[in-house]
């Protein structure tokens, strides 16, 4: 066996790095106060901001490790550093809210650094065994984290998360395991040459189709979305939207690298399949949306709306000529709705209160008169949301609704047109509610909060003037 060399733990050394720290912490918190968790979650903020300034650095470098089976560039640096953010802004919202609601426990910020670890090496993926490792490392520790409460929603969240999660891994290890019997590697590269040297075999297409499942369940895409609902709703407010977020990255680069380069010859067959998956879930999100008064349900339909859109990006991936800006597009708009995701999640937070008080879209009645700064930040990603100026939404599905016209779906285009009038209803149906209804709401004021919401709402709108340099960024991260 091939002793590995020092190329191959430079490939992996973000990684490393934040697995290290997750253990050390886990150490350390033993000997931290339980009224002095805070500490915790600062160390835990620090190492993710270390690991983000390393993986920072390692932007432009293509290398591969460990006989082919771990990548590193610009793709899974790319979506490496939008994890990290999104594992720092899930430390920065439950900071506080883990205190308010008597969970503030140091475990809770070592299962988010091992998810996020998970998270990274999902990206890193070039062989389907390190996809299921990634996989299952990024998964049990949100099992238990949306089960963090311990109290009876949170526990029935955290169940129907692993039992769901569980049945979809096995189709994921059922398809890997079919793919290799049909060209006998589980190497991405392997596969595609194997694939191309011959017809696709009826059993790899199988085995393609069975890992998609799998990925879709990860992406809450329908009609594998039926989890989301209950667990975003059940789950502690800030595990909800660390999920929200870091899960979507993870699951759309394993889908966007093991499609793209194991299965280019499948396109014939799953480019259907995608285009169906894409529509169905923009409809089933948007409409089912439409009559939920929790604002968590909300989201939750809302995050799998949104899959769909991110999915529009993918349907070309077997046309050559525009697969290149569709993955540019899908990862500008998980940029766009990372940043989204948590300023409409800290506002939530903001407002909910002990027993899952503070959560119906009503209580946000009077809001903008007694809080005319958060209303205005929450009316910005309500906009976003919905692809309406002055935002990044607006940039996103632009570049998003092109790249599906570019590659000849224009049908599909003008469905991701229509659901998103259709999403407007519901999302302004928030910003009534504050600006147009009486109330008295009263808010948690908390720094990290109060970070969050400024800072992702002035981002949103001043880099939709000037979107082109973070295109361009996503641009250099595609897949070559």
């Amino acid at each position: 066996m091939t002793q590995p060399t020092f190329t191959d733990y430079y490939s992996i050394l973000p990684f490393t790095i934040l697995i290290a720290w997750a253990c050390l912490l886990l150490l350390v918190d033993l000997f931290i106060p339980k009224d002095r968790k805070s500490v915790t979650a600062s160390i835990a903020a620090l190492g993710l901001a270390v690991t983000l300034g390393y993986g920072v650095s390692q932007f432009g470098k293509s290398v591969t490790g460990f006989s082919g089976m771990v990548v590193l560039d610009g793709f899974s640096t790319f979506a490496s550093v939008l994890v990290l953010v999104s594992g720092l802004f899930g430390v920065i919202l439950a900071y506080g809210y883990a205190r308010r609601m008597n969970i503030q426990r140091g475990e809770y910020y070592t299962l988010l650094l091992f998810s996020v670890a998970g998270m990274m090496l999902m990206a890193q993926a070039a062989d389907l065994i390190i996809v299921f490792l990634a996989l299952e490392l990024l998964s049990i520790p949100l099992y238990v984290l949306a089960a963090y409460s311990r109290n009876l929603e949170s526990e029935e969240a955290g169940v129907k998360y692993f039992l769901l999660g569980a049945f979809a891994t096995g189709f994921v290890v059922y398809g890997s395991a079919l793919v290799f019997g049909a060209t006998g590697t589980t190497s991405l590269t392997g596969i595609f040459f194997a694939a191309s040297n011959g017809t696709p075999s009826l059993l790899l297409s199988i085995g393609a189709a069975l890992i998609l499942v799998g990925f879709g369940f990860k992406v809450a895409a329908a009609p594998f979305h039926m989890w989301t609902p209950d667990v975003y709703q059940g789950a502690p407010t800030s595990v909800t939207a660390f999920m929200a977020a870091g899960a979507k990255i993870a699951g759309f680069a394993a889908l966007l690298r093991v499609f793209s380069v194991a299965f280019p010859t499948l396109s014939a067959d799953m480019t259907n399949i995608l285009w169906v998956l894409s529509v169905l879930t923009m409809i089933v999100g948007n409409f089912v949306a439409l009559s939920q008064t929790n604002i968590k349900r909300m989201l939750a339909y809302s995050s799998i709306a949104h899959a769909g859109y991110i999915l529009m990006a993918f349907v070309p991936y077997g046309n050559k000529d525009v697969i290149a800006s569709s993955v540019a597009a899908g990862l500008f708009y998980l940029m766009t709705y990372v940043l989204t995701n948590f300023g409409a999640w800290a506002v939530v937070i903001s407002l909910e209160k002990a027993e899952g008080k503070g959560l119906e879209i009503t209580d946000y009645a009077g809001l903008a008169k007694k809080y005319p700064t958060l209303a205005a930040a929450m009316t910005i990603f309500m906009l976003s949301f919905i692809g309406l100026p002055p935002t990044l939404g607006l940039v996103g599905k632009f570049y998003l609704f092109r790249s599906a016209v570019s590659g000849g779906f224009i049908g599909l285009a003008l469905i991701g047109v229509f659901t998103s009038l259709v999403s407007a209803y519901y999302y302004l149906r928030v910003v009534v509610q504050m600006y147009m209804k009486e109330g008295d709401p009263v808010i948690e004021r908390e720094p990290g909060l109060a970070f969050t919401t400024t800072l992702t709402s002035v981002v949103i709108v001043v880099m939709s003037f000037v979107p082109q340099w973070l295109f361009l960024l996503a641009s250099q991260a595609v897949l070559k």
